[in-house]
């Protein structure tokens, strides 16, 4: 009788198995909410200028977007789905030359079995530092 069960449980498993199930089989994430940038305010700053305010304006900002200067994440603020602020160092813009500006609104995590959605980074565009 134990030999029954261990051949009936072996073929169950392969049964299984066969149909594609796997305790470890994940899914993969989904598209996120890919943002837009539609303009920056000042768009441009004079080399040496003192720390200030980058607005960017745009579509599809979460919660939890960032601003990026050439691809580096700064602090942010949430204004709105259409509006994020960062405070930019002087150091930043200490120098003449351009930085680009993106906006990633980051992925969010799946469960046990995988899934959640993808981080998304915006267009780009050129802020100048004259």
């Amino acid at each position: 009788m134990k030999t029954s069960k261990t051949i009936l449980l072996a073929t169950l498993l392969t049964l299984g198995l066969g149909c594609g199930y796997s305790a470890k089989s994940t899914t993969p994430a989904v598209a996120g909410t890919m943002p837009t940038i539609s303009a920056l305010a000042p768009s441009s700053v004079t080399a040496g200028s003192p720390s200030f305010v980058l607005t960017v304006n745009g579509t599809n900002f979460n919660g939890n977007a960032a601003i990026n200067l050439n691809g580096t994440a700064q602090m942010t603020s949430h204004v709105s789905a259409n509006q994020l602020t960062a405070t930019v160092p002087a150091a930043s813009v200490a120098t003449a030359g351009t930085v680009t500006v993106t906006v990633t609104n980051p992925g969010t995590a799946g469960g046990i079995y995988g899934g959640g959605t993808a981080a998304e980074t915006s267009n780009s565009m050129t802020f100048t530092i004259n």
